[in-house]
């Protein structure tokens, strides 16, 4: 298969499901379960990629690095409840510090 047909299938995938989720009837999206369900899955969604890029390095491999001590600060930061802005500058800084000490 060549990259302009798998190209081509993936994009008429996405917009298949698309055009599926827009033709669900509204009484089945909600139910109290359905409408929990689909406010935690960009939670999940989110974890999962911030696990998958700080946890991770070439070849899959798991990595602990700057990344990881970026991610235990912001997640601190978060428990005690400070801005988001504040977590997320918090995060880079570790990480800019570390990595300028040599750990990366």
């Amino acid at each position: 298969m060549s990259l302009w047909t798998s190209l081509l299938l993936a994009a008429g995938i996405a917009f298949a499901l698309k055009l599926a989720g827009h033709l669900v009837p509204a009484h089945l999206l909600d139910a109290p379960r359905v409408r929990r369900i689909t406010g935690a899955l960009p939670i999940a969604l989110l974890a999962a990629l911030v696990a998958t890029q700080a946890f991770t390095g070439a070849g899959g491999v798991l990595v602990l690095d700057a990344r990881a001590v970026a991610v235990a600060v912001a997640v601190v930061a978060l428990l005690l409840r400070a801005p988001f802005i504040v977590v997320v500058a918090l995060g880079a800084a570790t990480a800019a510090v570390l990595r300028a000490l040599g750990w990366a």
